[in-house]
């Protein structure tokens, strides 16, 4: 890329950041294009509804809508799955995944990329999370708990894997449609378990676990009006 283009993508970035704040706060809201319910049964999973920690809305807003279970498996497993439908402040609900983790007292470690393949419906892309906390036993001592984490986000018509890239296609149809897209994330998660209870999973068998479960979960959680992304 020369001087003189990177000069003028600055620039035009910075317009169009300039001109997000300049925005009237409340803009028209576009039709949702995710699925604010969870499945009770999905395939060998049964799923009861998690709780929503206080901190975790005071930090993301009192219009963002959330919707959570816990799924278990006759074999002992247990995953949990939330959606995280965001209000109409830009900066509340607007967010790194992160700092829902962070709320629920995990500390975030190695991100990467990762694409699902899922049946019938092609491609997700995906961004997936290595997390720790530590826990106390009766005993006193504390021990570490690793987790495993998928997000994506779902829009009106389309899906972002990042929050990079979801913040750049809302700030879009804020400046050149007036619209508030929004979005709804995603969040898959399970604990690695090996060393935490008999025949636990290790982190292979673990993210294998996440990724047929997302296989049948992610095509019941956004509308056909949702490309894929």
């Amino acid at each position: 890329m020369t001087i003189r283009r990177l000069a003028t993508l600055l620039v035009v970035v910075a317009i169009g950041m300039g001109s997000v704040f300049v925005l009237p706060h409340q803009l028209g809201y576009q039709p949702v294009g995710a699925e604010l319910s969870l499945p009770e049964f999905l395939g060998e999973w049964w799923g009861k509804d998690g709780q929503v920690l206080e901190k975790e809305r005071d930090v993301l807003g009192r219009d963002t809508d959330f919707a959570r279970k816990i799924y278990t498996s006759g074999a002992g497993d247990s995953i949990l799955a939330s959606v995280v439908l965001a209000g109409q402040d830009m900066m509340t609900s607007i967010h790194r995944p992160e700092r829902c983790l962070t709320a629920q007292g995990w500390q975030v470690g190695h991100q990467s990329k990762r694409v699902i393949n899922l049946p019938g419906s092609g491609p997700l892309e995906t961004t997936r999370l290595q997390n720790l906390k530590y826990i106390r036993l009766e005993n006193g001592t504390s021990v570490p708990v690793n987790n495993l984490c998928y997000y994506w986000f779902i829009g009106a018509d389309a899906r972002a894997a990042t929050h990079e890239e979801r913040v750049w296609r809302d700030m879009l149809d804020r400046i050149t449609k007036g619209y508030n897209q929004r979005w709804a994330m995603v969040m898959i998660s399970a604990e690695i378990t090996k060393d935490l209870r008999r025949f636990g999973r290790d982190e292979r068998e673990t993210d294998a676990m996440l990724q047929d479960f997302i296989k049948l979960i992610a095509p019941k959680l956004q509308k056909p009006s949702v490309t894929g992304g």
